[in-house]
C-alpha cells in the first residue's frame, strides 16, 4: 500500500528527475544551453515535481498552451534535499510561507487518465532567491520528454494503456532524510 505522503521519483545514487512543462520558446533555448536561459524568468518561483504522472494532468499531456513542452530536469541530490531543507508547506502560517525561499504542497497523485489518487504526490516551488542555485549549480542534464509524452497520449486515447505506460519513467519511494521529513511531511 502506497504511503498517502510519499516522495516518488526517478532517481539514482547522486541525481533525482524532476519535470517542468514549458512554451516552446523557454524549452528550445534551454535545451540548446543545457540549462535555463532567458525567456526563462529568473524573477519568479519555478515548481519542480518528482511525479511524471501529475505533471502530465497539470500540463494535459503536453497540450495545455504555455506548457507544450515536458523536460525531464536531472538534478543533484544535494540540491533537491537543500531545497527541501528550506522549504516551509504551504499550509502553514501565511506569514512563514511568505518569508520562505521554498515552497512544498502536497496535491493527491493522479492515474494515468488523470483521476485523483487516495495519496500525494509533492509539488516543490523554488523562489526568486535560490533560482539560480537550481538553474547553475543543481542541473545536471536536460531531456525533452515531448515526443514520448504525445505517443504515451495517442496510446492511452486509443485503449493501449499497459503500452503507453512503458513509456513513463519508473518512480520509486525517494528516501527523504529523516531530518527533512518533520521539513516536507505534513502532520
Amino acid at each position: 500500500m502506497t504511503a498517502q505522503y510519499q516522495i516518488r521519483a526517478d532517481y539514482d545514487a547522486r541525481t533525482i528527475v524532476v519535470y517542468q512543462a514549458y512554451a516552446p520558446a523557454i524549452a528550445d533555448a534551454a535545451l540548446h544551453a543545457g540549462r535555463f536561459v532567458a525567456p526563462f524568468s529568473f524573477h519568479r518561483m519555478t515548481w519542480i515535481k518528482p511525479s511524471f504522472r501529475w505533471l502530465m494532468h497539470r500540463s494535459n499531456w503536453a497540450r495545455k498552451p504555455g506548457q507544450e513542452r515536458v523536460l525531464a530536469v536531472r538534478i543533484t541530490r544535494a540540491g533537491w534535499e537543500e531545497a527541501l531543507s528550506r522549504a516551509v508547506l504551504t499550509t502553514a502560517d501565511p506569514a512563514a510561507v511568505a518569508q520562505a525561499a521554498v515552497h512544498v504542497q502536497w496535491d493527491p497523485e493522479r492515474s494515468p487518465r488523470g483521476a485523483a489518487l487516495n495519496h500525494y504526490s509533492i509539488q516543490v516551488g523554488i523562489g526568486r532567491h535560490l533560482i539560480r542555485a537550481f538553474t547553475d549549480d543543481w542541473i545536471v542534464g536536460l531531456t525533452d520528454l515531448t515526443p514520448q509524452i504525445r505517443k504515451a497520449a495517442t496510446l492511452l486515447h486509443t485503449g493501449h494503456a499497459a503500452k503507453a505506460q512503458r513509456l513513463f519513467p519508473a518512480e520509486r519511494p525517494y528516501p527523504v532524510p529523516r531530518v527533512l521529513e518533520d521539513v516536507v511531511l505534513p502532520r
